[in-house]
C-alpha cells in the first residue's frame, strides 16, 4: 500500500515487512544529512504538537556507536526508540538499527540514502525488518510520509534577511558648524540625539555620537537595518535632516559587524 503527502511518499510492503520513503528536498545533501545526524538538530524538527515530539537524542555518531531519541506521545505518554549504527558514510548514507519501546520484539533496520539532484537531495528511507508485524509496517508507513514532511519543512522554510549594518557620517556643508552652530541650529540638534536615541532603543542605532575631525566636526552612527532602504527611511526622519540646514549623510556599508550587547 502506497500513499503520499506534497513530496514526500512512502510505500509498505507488509508481507515481506520493507517499507520505501522518499523525498526531495531543495537543499545541499551535507545539509540534510547533519539534520538526520545532529541531535540538535533531530529535536528542533522531528515532531509536532498533537502529534508527539522528540524531547532528546542522545548519539554516539560512530560505526558501533548507539543512540537513543525520549520523546511524549500527544497524550503526554513518554517513548523512546534507540539503536546502533551499523554504516556511516557523510553525506550518503546512514544504517542504523531502530529499537522502539513500544514494540520490544521488533527490532528493525533503517537506512537513509542520500543522492544529490539538480537543486538539492533525494532522500531515500529503507526501513525494513517487519515480516510477521504488518500493522506496525504500515504505521510506520504512515509516519515515514509524516517525518519526512517535518524534515524538508524544517529545511527549506524562510530564513530571515541577515542585518545590515552601516557606518553613517553626518556632514554639514559648513565645516564649522559643530563649532558656530545657532540657536536654532542646537535646538535641531537636541531634537536630533532625541530621535536616534529611541531608535537605539529599539536596536536600530549601536553607537552614536559627534567626531572631533580637525579638518571639520562630523556626526558617526552604526546602524543596524533590514535594508539599504529602511536605512534613508530612518535618515530621512531625523530632525537634522527635516531642519534644512545643509546636512546630509554618507553611509559605508558594513560586510559584517561584532560588537558586545550590554
Amino acid at each position: 500500500m502506497s500513499s503520499t503527502t506534497g513530496a514526500a511518499r512512502a510505500i509498505a510492503d507488509v508481507t515481506e515487512g520493507t517499507i520505501l520513503a522518499s523525498v526531495d528536498i531543495m537543499v545541499p545533501p551535507d545539509r540534510v544529512f547533519a539534520a538526520l545526524s545532529d541531535g540538535n538538530e533531530i529535536t528542533r524538527w522531528w515532531g509536532a504538537p498533537g502529534v508527539y515530539t522528540t524531547d532528546r537524542w542522545a548519539t554516539d555518531f560512530r560505526v558501533g556507536g548507539r543512540y537513543r531519541a525520549d520523546g511524549k506521545g500527544a497524550d503526554g505518554v513518554p517513548f523512546h526508540v534507540e539503536g546502533e549504527f551499523i554504516e556511516i558514510d557523510p553525506p550518503w548514507r546512514i544504517v542504523q538499527t531502530w529499537e522502539p519501546s513500544w514494540q520490544l520484539d521488533a527490532k528493525t533496520t533503517l537506512r537513509y540514502q542520500l543522492s544529490a539532484i539538480d537543486g538539492g537531495t533525494r532522500l531515500v528511507v529503507r526501513h525494513e525488518g517487519f515480516r510477521g508485524h504488518p500493522e506496525s509496517c504500515q504505521g510506520h508507513s504512515d509516519g515515514w510520509i509524516m517525518v519526512l514532511g517535518w524534515l524538508s519543512a524544517d529545511l527549506t522554510k524562510p530564513v530571515a534577511d541577515e542585518p545590515k549594518y552601516y557606518l553613517a557620517r553626518l556632514r554639514s556643508q559648513r565645516p564649522s558648524f559643530m563649532q558656530d552652530m545657532s540657536a536654532e541650529e542646537r535646538e535641531m540638534m537636541f531634537r536630533h540625539q532625541v530621535y536616534w536615541r529611541g531608535l537605539q532603543d529599539e536596536g536600530k542605532m549601536l553607537i552614536f555620537g559627534p567626531v572631533a575631525d580637525p579638518q571639520g566636526g562630523w556626526g558617526m552612527g552604526i546602524l543596524k537595518v533590514s535594508s539599504e532602504e529602511e536605512l534613508h527611511r530612518l535618515q530621512n526622519g531625523d530632525p537634522a535632516i527635516l531642519g534644512n540646514r545643509g546636512l546630509y549623510y554618507e553611509n559605508l556599508p558594513m560586510p559584517r559587524a561584532i560588537y558586545r550587547q550590554l
